[in-house]
């Protein structure tokens, strides 16, 4: 396709990737949604309405959280400054109008759907948000309309809560509405990836579907790849993140053996990472947070379960990712004991609690299960990072940001997050400093998890 390289390779071949891409640099007139309507304007929804704004296309932004509706009325949202101005822009344009009627939805073109699909303190999916969000979809939808679901969740989703309550409605989906999954792959605090440049994946429930929602999405991304179904595009998805998860495990599994061997996990990657093929660079971290991999893989598991199909190798890497802020934990009281010193009482810092470099987000942050557990065992913890002015413990405990830390306060530094444009040379002064990602240089004396 004239314009389009896109460096994937599916079993070799390009061939088959090229032919199921649609890449569009301008639409036929009158053939495009005129209106947008984004339910739900989280870390995903935000972006895509501006990202719509961004090319023309006007957003109704809908989202049941006064408290969300007004943050971003007034901008204290957790956004990078371009599109921070670009948010600016398209609240005194009108281009984006925000409310929590979702009944307005019934006057736009096109709905994109972007609930968060979190999952409970046993792992189990929580789809409540999901359920409800899909449920204000069908009851105001309308013929002519695009319906687009872009939450990860498990596979049927899309058919279960819209294709069949739409259809239970009187609407053909394929004749009077389109429906389509097209999973987001937004990476916050990541500038590199931007929404434009990354491929979208769109599985319709028939052809027009697929062809509706492709156009739709086309105005986010230059890439869209279609796929057969709802149903492959939500597999699709949950295998992305999966991946990612089994080898974020394999990664933290291997640092721990280089320490065993006293080898640097960081030199043992980069050396492996070398090879052009056939090897995927993950680094070892103190945890894995955010909104996806610590969630998305077991709405598969989940479902496998009530199948009782086994997926032994998603099991287990599971379990590591939800152990490994206790080996944090672990190391730390070795670190002290080897230095004549107790974890009871102990004085703690743990620097950046956000669960990656450069955003406020807490959501799944490793940062909060090490804080309990320190605190738990005895020691005395307190935290320090510039973007997240307070945080509250899974027990419920709140702590305040220490604004201007000195190393020689604390028994030991623990390093779990570090921000961009942040000077930490401070910690060098702390007599034990932990390094839970492998990569603090500042304080010479430091050691790994």
């Amino acid at each position: 396709m004239a314009g389009l390289e896109l460096a994937l390779a599916v079993n070799g071949s390009l061939d088959d990737v090229r032919s199921r891409l649609v890449h569009r640099t301008a639409a036929p007139p009158g053939t495009e949604p005129l209106s947008v309507g984004v339910v739900g304007l989280g870390y995903v929804g935000l972006p895509t309405a501006l990202g719509l704004y961004a090319r023309g296309v006007p957003a109704i932004g809908v989202d049941v959280s006064a408290e969300r509706l007004a943050a971003i009325r007034t901008g204290t949202v957790d956004l990078p400054d371009d599109d921070r101005s670009a948010l600016a822009t398209a609240l005194d344009a009108g281009g984006l109008r925000l409310t929590d009627d979702p009944a307005l939805l019934s006057d736009v073109d096109a709905v994109v759907v972007c609930v968060p699909t979190p999952v409970d303190r046993h792992r189990v999916p929580d789809t409540a948000a999901l359920r409800a969000a899909c449920t204000a979809v069908v009851e105001h939808a309308r013929a002519g309309q695009t319906i687009v679901l872009t939450s990860t969740s498990y596979v049927g989703t899309t058919r279960e809560m819209l294709i069949e309550p739409l259809q239970r409605r009187g609407l053909r989906v394929g004749v009077d509405v389109c429906v389509a999954f097209s999973p987001e792959r937004i990476d916050p605090g990541v500038p590199a990836h931007r929404q434009r440049e990354t491929p979208r994946l769109v599985g319709g429930e028939t052809p027009r579907c697929s062809e509706r929602a492709a156009r739709l999405i086309g105005y986010l991304t230059d890439a869209v790849y279609a796929v057969s179904t709802p149903e492959a595009a939500e597999l699709a998805k949950l295998y992305e993140n999966v991946y990612r998860a089994v080898n974020l495990a394999l990664a933290n599994e291997i640092a721990d053996i280089c320490g065993h061997l006293a080898l640097d996990p960081i030199e043992v990657t980069t050396a492996a990472a070398t090879k052009p093929y056939g090897f995927l660079a993950c680094f070892p971290g103190p945890g894995v947070g955010g909104h996806c991999i610590p969630c998305d893989p077991h709405y598969l598991l989940w479902q496998l379960r009530t199948a009782a199909h086994p997926a032994p190798l998603i099991e287990q890497a599971m379990t590591a990712i939800a152990g490994r802020p206790r080996r944090v934990v672990a190391r730390a009281v070795e670190l002290l004991a080897d230095t004549g010193g107790s974890l009871r009482g102990a004085r703690i810092l743990v620097v950046g609690v956000s669960y990656k470099p450069g955003v406020r987000d807490l959501r799944g942050s490793s940062a909060l299960d090490i804080l309990a557990e320190l605190a738990r065992r005895g020691a005395e913890v307190h935290y320090h990072d510039p973007l997240v002015p307070d945080c509250t413990l899974p027990d419920g405990t709140r702590l305040l940001t220490e604004t201007d830390p000195q190393g020689t306060d604390w028994d030991l530094v623990l390093i779990h997050t570090v921000h961009p444009g942040v000077e930490y040379g401070w910690a060098a002064g702390c007599p034990r400093v932990l390094d839970a990602t492998y990569r603090f240089d500042l304080a010479p004396h430091r050691q790994l998890v």
